[in-house]
C-alpha cells in the first residue's frame, strides 16, 4: 500500500499541507480549535503516520537506543540485564537496537559504527560478566557501560558490588558458626575481576572474625558442575581436622557440582556440609536439593540503571562506577557445623 502523505491529509481536510504539518507537530497556536480537531480526526481516519526518517532528520532524535553486548542475549541469567534495559526504554517510548557480538572484536567494531551511523540517541555497552576493559574505539561520548567498566574511566558504568557479595556469602557461613570455610574459586584462564573481589571479601570476613585463612581451603575449579565436583573431592581429601564444614562457591554451577557430589557420597547438605553459591541463576539455585542459599546478581536492576542514565533520567559520574548491591538469598543449604565426629565420613570419589 502507498504511504499516506501530509498532502493527502490536507486535501481531505480542505486545508494546506503547512497547516497539517503545524497541527501534527504541535506548533498550531494560531490555528482554530475546529481546524485542529478536523485535521487530527482525518489523519486518524486515513491512517497517516509520520515518516520516522524525516522526523529524525528534523528533530535529531530517532527514538532508538543502541545496545552492544558480548553474549548477554544468549546467556540466560545475564539476559535479565537486557530485560531491565528494554523495560525502561519501553516506558519512555524508545526502542532498543541490540547487537550481540559473541565476543568478536571485528563484529563489535562494525556494530558500533553501524549504530552511530543510524544516529541512535544513546548507546549502552554491556558485558555478560563483571570485567575491566579498554573502551572500544568509536564509542560515542556518554555511552553507558553495563556490567563492565572502562579501565581508563571517562564513561558512566554500573557493576555488581562483588566485594560486598563475597563478604555477604562468607558472613552467612560465619554467622552459622563455621570456622573451616572453603572457597572454590574461578580457575578458568580468563579470570574475571569478580573472582578477585569475591576472594577479597571472603578473606576479609574470615580475618575480621578471628579466623586465620587456610590456603588449603582456597580451591580452584572450572566454572561448571564438573569443576565443582573435582574441587570438593580435593577439599574432602584433606585431613579431618582441616576438612571444611562449609563451602562458598564462586558461582551456582560450581555449587551444583558440590550438591551432586554430596548426593553420590551420602554427605547431607546442610547437616554435614553447608554451602553458599553466587549468581542466583534461574533453573539452578532454587531447583537444587536442597534449594541453594546464594548471592543474587542484580542483572535486571543494573539494566534499568544503565538505560535510565542513557536516557538522562538519572545522573552518574563518568569517573567512578556505580556499585549495585548483591543481596543474599537464603534457602536451605546453610546450617550449623556438625558436632565433632558426628558428620559422616565422605567417600573421596569423583
Amino acid at each position: 500500500m502507498a504511504r499516506v502523505r501530509i498532502a493527502d491529509v490536507a486535501k481531505a481536510a480542505g486545508v494546506s499541507s503547512a497547516t497539517v504539518s503545524l497541527v501534527l507537530n504541535g506548533a498550531e497556536s494560531r490555528i482554530s480549535d475546529e481546524t485542529k480537531e478536523r485535521v487530527r480526526r482525518i489523519a486518524d481516519e486515513v491512517g497517516y503516520s509520520p515518516n520516522p526518517i524525516a522526523r529524525s532528520l528534523r528533530t535529531r532524535v530517532t527514538g532508538t537506543i543502541g545496545l552492544v553486548s558480548d553474549r548477554i542475549a544468549t546467556t540466560p541469567f545475564a539476559g535479565q540485564m537486557l530485560a531491565g534495559a528494554q523495560e525502561v526504554a519501553r516506558e519512555n517510548g524508545r526502542l532498543v537496537i541490540l547487537v550481540d557480538t559473541d565476543g568478536h572484536p571485528e563484529i563489535e567494531s562494525d556494530a558500533i559504527a553501524a549504530l552511530s551511523n543510524h544516529r541512535v540517541d544513546a548507546m549502552v555497552y554491556a558485558s555478560m560478566y563483571h570485567r575491566v576493559l579498554p573502551a572500544p574505539a568509536g564509542l560515542p561520548g556518554g555511552t553507558v557501560f553495563l556490567d563492565c567498566r572502562p579501565e581508563e574511566g571517562g564513561y558512566p558504568a554500573v557493576v555488581p558490588d562483588d566485594y560486598a557479595g563475597g563478604r555477604a556469602a562468607t558472613q552467612e557461613l560465619v554467622d552459622a558458626g563455621h570456622v573451616r570455610i572453603a572457597y572454590i574459586d574461578d580457575g578458568d584462564d580468563d579470570r574475571p575481576v569478580a573472582a578477585e573481589l569475591r576472594l577479597r571479601g571472603y578473606l576479609d570476613v574470615l580475618t575480621e572474625a578471628g579466623i586465620t585463612p587456610d590456603p588449603a581451603l582456597h580451591a580452584f575449579a572450572s566454572t561448571s558442575a564438573a569443576g565443582g565436583r573435582r574441587a570438593i573431592v580435593e577439599l574432602m581429601a584433606l585431613p579431618e581436622h582441616r576438612r571444611p564444614t562449609a563451602v562458598f562457591a564462586f558461582n551456582d554451577r560450581i555449587a551444583a557440582g558440590v550438591v551432586s557430589w554430596a548426593h553420590r557420597t551420602g554427605v547431607r547438605i546442610p547437616d554435614d556440609l553447608s554451602l553458599v553459591g553466587y549468581d542466583d541463576q534461574q533453573l539452578i539455585a532454587g531447583e537444587l536439593d536442597p534449594p541453594l542459599t546464594t548471592v543474587s546478581l542484580p542483572h535486571a536492576a543494573m539494566g534499568r540503571w544503565a538505560m535510565e542514565v542513557a536516557l538522562g533520567l538519572r545522573e552518574a559520574s563518568p569517573d567512578s562506577p556505580h556499585l549495585m548491591d548483591c543481596p543474599i538469598v537464603r534457602r536451605a543449604s546453610v546450617g550449623p557445623p556438625a558436632l565433632l565426629g558426628s558428620a559422616r565420613e565422605p567417600r573421596v570419589t569423583d
